[in-house]
């Protein structure tokens, strides 16, 4: 069990996502949260769920819910400026927060964040997929006039390789892509 002091205390850190902003911005005008981005990228989940009945879909929400806490420590880095030294840093932070959770919270979310890493499951594929989908279908939300060029080419090949392994994903990118092309031929 997770003591009620430490409950809050984690709720404390994961708050901060709430106010973590991403490059991204909402439809309304301002900039998206972290916070933001996870919860519709649960709810993607759940909702394409029944594409993918052989999938552990109480493992696949969970991967959501917590693929970002890790910026809670050290803010939003867009995947296109990400380093690997940006990487490893909140890895490390994340890494040293969780072993401080009781188990057995801790050895599950490790054992989470290692399969989403290598990727080679089921959910871990479904996941990043649709974490790199989230991201274009926001962008596509946003006004182009917040778009930096090197989106323009990004929101249309973004994503490609990871929904690959599904046709309901490959197809789910082809919608975004169209999206993406009417919004920049307006």
């Amino acid at each position: 069990n997770m003591e009620v002091k430490k409950l809050l205390e984690v709720l404390t850190t994961a708050e901060h996502l709430k106010d973590v902003p991403r490059h991204c911005y909402t439809s309304g005008g301002r900039r998206e949260s972290v916070a933001e981005h996870s919860w519709r990228l649960t709810l993607m989940a759940y909702w394409v769920s029944d594409e993918f009945p052989e999938a552990d879909l109480e493992k696949l929400l969970k991967m959501c819910l917590i693929h970002d806490l890790g910026e809670a420590f050290t803010g939003d880095v867009p995947t296109f400026e990400k380093t690997e030294k940006d990487e490893e840093k909140e890895a490390h932070l994340l890494t040293e927060w969780v072993a401080k959770f009781p188990a057995p919270f801790r050895e599950e979310m490790q054992a989470l964040y290692s399969e989403m890493e290598e990727r080679q499951t089921l959910e871990a594929r479904i996941y990043k997929a649709l974490d790199n989908l989230e991201a274009l279908i926001q962008h596509n939300a946003s006004d182009l006039s917040t778009w930096i060029p090197k989106e323009y080419k990004l929101n249309l090949t973004y994503a490609d390789d990871r929904v690959s392994f599904s046709e309901y994903l490959t197809t789910l990118r082809q919608a975004i892509r169209e999206d993406t092309l009417a919004k920049i031929e307006k």
